[in-house]
């Protein structure tokens, strides 16, 4: 079953998923080296030190935008450290983008002229907020990065983060990833107890639910994450099961938003299809990999 479950998504991933995604599916199943990864990456990037040209699948234009940045951030965070120079780059765009409040909106002004999904080039507020801003501060922490608009951010994440009374799925996660890496841990894990009732409030508990809906491993993607407490034991596993079996007979996993564009769409489903296969591989569902394909 495990074999079946990631031959038919390597299939699907081959076929359908941009050479991005297939460097990051051989890095992750068949021992593939991380290079690859970061040379593709780099093409997404820009002189300002940010990332656009449609790393985010549904913005698309050339432009850099904070969202895509936090989106190659996490790529990056899968291969190991940080470069430095990128990191410090993404940090000096960062730093030219940041608004008055001391974050940065997940797009700019400028996505109004663009290609990019109707709820992003709709988007009306652009003062600075914790999806992206905690979630970039996050990893840039989890990396030891240090850059002053790091530190700005830091502090914009910290008084935000106390003034929360509501949150929704995005802003949690990007929350979460703060929370996970802050150095004050002691602050760190009271801003989590008191807000852990209001995160897992707008999470999707019913593994079969269907629409825009953010799951239990959506947030807490692997076994050590701060999320992963917010759940029990049963909820994870029926959200496992529901997962495998949700896996589609071309082999890829469908992603629960709005399509827009054709060439969007099999886009998102080759970094889902892989995101889920990491979720299953670090809750135990599958096995470690592939192996090397040359040995076959």
């Amino acid at each position: 079953m495990t074999s079946d479950i990631l031959h038919a998504a390597e299939h699907f991933v081959s076929r359908n998923a941009r050479l991005l995604d297939r460097h990051r599916f051989a890095f992750h199943f068949h021992n593939g080296p991380a290079e690859p990864v970061r040379t593709v990456l780099d093409a997404y990037r820009n002189v300002d030190g940010g990332y656009g040209n449609g790393l985010e699948p549904d913005l698309r234009g050339h432009g850099s935008q904070p969202r895509a940045v936090e989106f190659a951030l996490r790529v990056l965070d899968e291969l190991g450290p940080l470069p430095r120079e990128l990191a410090t780059e993404a940090g000096t765009y960062l730093t030219s983008v940041t608004r008055s409040n001391g974050g940065v909106p997940p797009v700019l002004p400028t996505v109004r002229h663009t290609e990019a999904a109707p709820w992003w080039r709709d988007h009306a507020d652009f003062s600075g907020t914790l999806a992206p801003t905690a979630a970039i501060a996050g990893l840039l922490h989890k990396h030891h990065v240090s850059h002053s608009w790091r530190d700005r951010a830091t502090a914009f994440s910290w008084t935000h983060i106390r003034g929360l009374r509501w949150t929704d799925p995005e802003e949690a996660i990007a929350v979460c990833t703060f929370l996970q890496h802050a150095p004050n841990r002691p602050r760190a894990k009271a801003e989590f107890a008191r807000l852990a009732p209001r995160i897992r409030a707008v999470i999707e508990l019913d593994p079969y639910a269907s629409g825009h809906v953010h799951t239990p491993l959506d947030i807490a993607v692997h076994p050590g994450h701060i999320a992963r407490q917010l759940f029990t034991d049963a909820e994870i596993g029926a959200h496992l099961d529901a997962l495998l079996t949700s896996q589609d007979t071309d082999g890829g996993w469908h992603f629960t938003w709005d399509t827009w564009c054709p060439a969007a769409t099999p886009e998102w489903r080759g970094a889902v299809t892989l995101q889920r296969l990491l979720t299953l591989r670090a809750y135990g569902r599958i096995s470690e990999n592939l192996g090397d394909p040359r040995a076959v």
